[in-house]
């Protein structure tokens, strides 16, 4: 006979309990290298613009100022260059017996467990950029995702292979098991 016996909530795991792993230390170095570069090239793009609208009207006494442009800059880069430091320090992932939890979110907090006997495969990657801090981004997809379903960016290298090869362990073996 079918029995769906109610369960206390004193028994619920505690995810308190959860000893989180957080991301490398380089991967806030890695960000503030993506947000400069990117700065680098808004800076190049404003006087390229400087460049052409003073020859396009230098015959005609016209002055367009794009001071507004500039002042915009260090209202723009504060956050870019702050952000990382407070974002980074709330992520982290913990591997557990029978899943991987990640949790990340500064304002809206998420917490995401994804069980191994759901997972279909593993993906590592790595950009130019990660290459050069020896990080990577952990691609996790499971049954029925139309994309990965969980996405660990800023794992050492190492780490983030480890991580791969031992997931496809527990899920080959979650699968000889069925």
């Amino acid at each position: 006979m079918f029995e769906n016996s109610e369960i206390a909530q004193d028994d619920l795991p505690q995810v308190d309990s959860v000893s989180w792993l957080g991301m490398d230390e380089k991967f806030v170095r890695r960000l503030l290298a993506e947000n400069a570069l990117a700065l680098g090239f808004v800076i190049i793009g404003i006087v390229f613009l400087q460049f052409v609208i003073s020859t396009a009207f230098a015959d005609d006494n016209v002055n367009i100022s794009l001071g507004w442009l500039w002042l915009m800059i260090p209202v723009a880069a504060v956050p870019f260059f702050v952000w990382p430091s407070i974002s980074v320090p709330r992520k982290g992932y913990a591997l557990r017996d029978k899943d991987i939890i990640y949790k990340s979110g500064v304002f809206w907090r998420t917490v995401t467990a994804i069980p191994f006997n759901r997972i279909q495969h593993v993906e590592q990657s790595s950009t130019p950029l990660d290459r050069h801090f020896e990080i990577a981004t952990l691609q996790i997809f499971t049954a029925g995702g139309s994309g990965g379903d969980l996405k660990i960016h800023g794992l050492p290298a190492t780490v983030a292979e480890q991580l791969r090869v031992f997931i496809l362990d527990k899920v080959g073996a979650s699968i000889e098991r069925r």
